[in-house]
């Protein structure tokens, strides 16, 4: 057996995403329209900077919110990503 490479690594995706909320105590959003699909990445550490980078820019507006969706969870939920 050979070790895998990294092209053969299980890919872990994360969507990351943010909008304009309605208001401070929800995750509803304004305009569903508006939404900023910032993008999908491979792991955890690419998508984290790459919300932190767009919650950076959009400081200014307290309303606005990103997020960063654990997609390889909802592509295999009995594993969990693990």
């Amino acid at each position: 057996m050979t070790a895998s490479s990294p092209a053969q690594e299980k890919q872990l995706l994360h969507l990351v995403f943010g909008g304009e909320l309605e208001s401070l105590d929800s995750t509803r959003f304004k305009n569903l329209k508006e939404l900023d699909i910032v993008g999908i990445y491979p792991n955890f550490a690419e998508a984290k900077k790459a919300w932190a980078g767009k919650a950076q820019a959009t400081v200014d507006n307290a309303q606005m919110r990103y997020f960063i969706v654990h997609l390889h969870r909802l592509l295999d939920p009995e594993n969990d990503g693990l």
